[in-house]
């Protein structure tokens, strides 16, 4: 009976000891290193050369300026030569972080140009891009040194019967990392 009490007792003892070795194994702890990586903000200059459809006679089509500057015409009636006003597009400086990508947006699909005097209006449209990185598209690359061109074209209508003048309007381009 001894033996019994002994054997129960030693029972009992290891499973109150094995019960507080497996509490304590019921958790653990490790820790980790935390990083953050800081770049430089994306912002876009414009470069002084504004979107120049040049000159143009009143009628119905569509002038185009491509983003290396060449204007073509949907109607060539409408075409009355440069006459000393040169179609450009517009350009702007991107800069940012070394190597990365961003996407080029338009706040708006179509912009008006109006003329001062009058209350005609002619609408662009069909902006289009073109990057010194990455060529046409709406996605460009920072070079090295964390510097991009970003060239803008776009398609302007006109109609018939507009008032003779210059007529003017903005529009809005927006750079964002991809």
């Amino acid at each position: 009976m001894k033996t019994k009490l002994l054997s129960l007792t030693a029972i009992f003892m290891i499973a109150i000891f094995s019960n507080n070795v497996m509490a304590q194994t019921n958790s653990a702890a490790v820790s980790s290193d935390a990083f953050a990586t800081i770049v430089a903000p994306i912002s876009i200059l414009h470069d002084g050369n504004d979107l120049q459809f040049g000159t143009i006679i009143s009628g119905v089509g569509t002038v185009a300026v491509s983003t290396a500057s060449v204007r073509s015409f949907s109607n060539t009636d409408l075409n009355p030569g440069d006459q000393g006003v040169t179609p450009t597009a517009a350009v702007f400086s991107v800069a940012g972080q070394a190597t990365y990508t961003y996407s080029i947006a338009f706040t708006n699909a179509t912009e008006n140009l109006t003329e001062p005097g009058s209350s005609d209006t002619m609408s662009t449209g069909t902006f289009l891009a073109s990057t010194l990185s990455d060529g046409a598209g709406l996605t460009g690359t920072l070079d090295g040194s964390g510097d991009d061109t970003l060239n803008v074209g776009a398609t302007l209508t006109v109609t018939s019967g507009l008032t003779a003048g210059t007529y003017a309007g903005t529009f809005e381009v927006t750079v964002a990392y991809n």
